[in-house]
């Protein structure tokens, strides 16, 4: 049956759970800093999937563990710094600068005229959606772009774990050391362990785990093995347009006439994105157990 998903639909499922999981977010930052809710929303999600993939040994292991660390301390900073940046920018703003990320991921990927126009017109649509205002504070506009050189991060060695055929047990372990070692950011937070004292504090700190890391992103391996990284930096523009829908149905946010437009953009850049440009994993025998000894990787055939 997940197979039988195009990807398009698993991807904007997973941004639906995302903003969800932001909402929850915000109503955290009059408790605790940006980076503390950053750092709840990471261990929520590797407390999550410790207990339902259960990581063997050989996850972790050397060999596996460089990258695994690697992906989850780039998700990690990733989250700081767009909490950071929405703390002092306007979110609009803010969105578009980090989606400069995904963007040059896919831009670089690509050797066809077809694919560029694409990337350029999700670009416009991205612009037109978020409404980018360039004010703000310098630090704002320095922590968005840290959030776009590390989603261009996440994209890069999320294909690489998710071509190892282990994707969703070497997140997990990555993200569990990320939680670890960023930890500490709780204890500098003054306001962080009185907060923390609080089960409704911790109760929602668990739900932006889960709804805005451990879900959307493990729906990110199930797209990134069945699609190229190029597409799936592409599909990554149906966020704003996820985000606009979601605050019509669910806030009456009705969008404009620039959003609406950004919306049309959006979607036809993705329809415009070749799909025979891109090197998804074909033909990958997975081990014996995880899909059984004779089927193939999710979507290779």
């Amino acid at each position: 049956m997940r197979d039988r998903i195009p990807a398009p639909v698993l991807f904007v499922l997973g941004g639906t759970s995302m903003y969800a999981g932001a909402a929850l977010a915000v109503g955290l930052f009059d408790l605790l800093s940006p980076a503390a809710v950053a750092v709840l929303r990471i261990v929520g999600a590797a407390l999550v999937l410790l207990v339902w993939r259960r990581p063997g040994a050989d996850a972790w292991r050397i060999g596996r563990l460089a990258a695994a660390v690697a992906f989850g301390l780039a998700t990690a900073g990733m989250n700081i710094a767009f909490y950071e940046a929405i703390a002092r920018l306007p979110l609009g703003t803010a969105v578009a600068l980090e989606f400069c990320g995904p963007v040059a991921v896919a831009a670089l990927a690509s050797r066809r005229a077809r694919d560029v126009a694409a990337v350029a017109l999700a670009a416009v649509g991205v612009a037109l959606i978020a409404d980018v205002r360039w004010s703000g504070s310098p630090s704002g506009v320095l922590w968005a772009l840290t959030a776009a050189a590390l989603w261009a991060a996440y994209i890069v060695l999320g294909k690489r774990i998710a071509s190892g055929g282990n994707g969703v047990d070497d997140m997990t372990v990555g993200f569990t050391l990320a939680a670890v070692a960023l930890l500490p950011l709780l204890m500098v937070d003054e306001r962080a362990l009185p907060a923390l004292a609080e089960p409704r504090v911790l109760l929602i700190g668990f739900g932006v785990g889960v709804l805005s890391s451990a879900l959307p992103y493990v729906l990110d391996q199930v797209v990134l093995r069945r699609l190229g990284q190029a597409r799936f930096a592409v599909l990554l523009a149906l966020l704003p347009a996820t985000a606009t829908v979601v605050g019509l149905v669910g806030l009456g946010q009705v969008p404009g006439v620039l959003e609406s437009l950004g919306i049309v953009a959006v979607v036809i850049a993705v329809g415009l994105r070749s799909r025979d440009g891109d090197t998804p994993i074909a033909a990958q025998q997975v081990p014996a157990g995880r899909y059984g000894p004779r089927e193939k990787a999710p979507g290779a055939g």
